[in-house]
């Protein structure tokens, strides 16, 4: 009996010792407080791909199930879309600020992800941290979507681990949470269609945005002060930039990927 003491007591203590050795999930990631921001400035940009798009940007994926809603034949899935000299798809966002303006409103009144048509809509979107809907608009298709928190991504060294798997064999919505435990970067793909994918940026903090069709982007309402910008492709990976935003003031700053990073 006493050596049971002894056992429970020594793993307990083993347990208590790691719980403050090891730094909260949130620490990981730091946190983050609504302020009122005085004479907040901006940052705008260009993101743009330089050199010639890869040989494999596109790759075409053979549809072999639910054809009468998926499509017929192959899905060009685009890795790498560059149009006019301007890369899309990338995410750009202020590193580790800690205070600044409030949250706004998700463009459709709540975090989303559709799969209508037997593809994530949008490809790509920032989202808060927080409650998360996928909907399943695809009468008579069973949708799967695994959602991967994709840790390593700034030192190029990815180990993904699973958010939420959720099978939807029914049109409607399922409603859960966006909780990201050590990194902000996300990537989605469908279980039962091997050519739907997606990413998703859900970041502490608001200042964070999807360029544009032209790859330029605008972060604004900034409070006063050096930061750090950052530039996330998920092929590319990072780019990053220091700036400084004066009181009113705009700071342009353009970033340029290329194959050979």
């Amino acid at each position: 009996m006493q050596l049971n003491k002894l056992t429970i007591g020594l793993a307990f203590s083993i347990c208590a010792a790691l719980a403050f050795a090891a730094p909260s999930e949130a620490a990981k990631r730091g946190k983050y407080k609504e302020a009122a921001v005085t004479d907040g400035g901006a940052v705008m940009g260009k993101v743009s791909f330089e050199g010639a798009v890869p040989s494999d940007a596109i790759e075409n994926i053979l549809i072999t199930k639910n054809v009468d809603v998926c499509g017929k034949g192959e899905r060009e899935v685009v890795w790498v879309d560059v149009k006019g000299g301007a890369l899309r798809g990338v995410f750009v966002f202020l590193d580790k600020i800690k205070s600044g303006k409030k949250w706004g409103k998700p463009e459709f009144g709540e975090y989303m992800v559709n799969q209508k048509g037997c593809r994530f809509r949008p490809w790509a979107q920032v989202v808060r941290p927080g409650p998360f809907v996928i909907r399943n608009s695809d009468a008579g298709v069973l949708h799967n979507i695994n959602a991967r928190e994709l840790i390593g991504v700034e030192k190029g060294r990815v180990v993904k681990k699973t958010l939420f798997n959720f099978g939807q064999p029914d049109p409607g919505d399922i409603k859960d949470k966006i909780k990201p435990r050590r990194s902000s970067y996300i990537g989605i793909n469908c279980e039962a269609h091997n050519f739907m994918f997606g990413f998703i940026l859900a970041p502490t903090h608001p200042y964070a945005v999807v360029v544009g069709e032209d790859g330029s982007f605008s972060i604004d309402n900034i409070p006063p002060g050096k930061y750090t910008l950052k530039a996330w492709h998920p092929r590319f990976g990072i780019k990053k930039a220091k700036i400084t935003v004066a009181p009113k003031g705009t700071v342009e700053t353009n970033f340029a990927f290329a194959e050979a990073q």
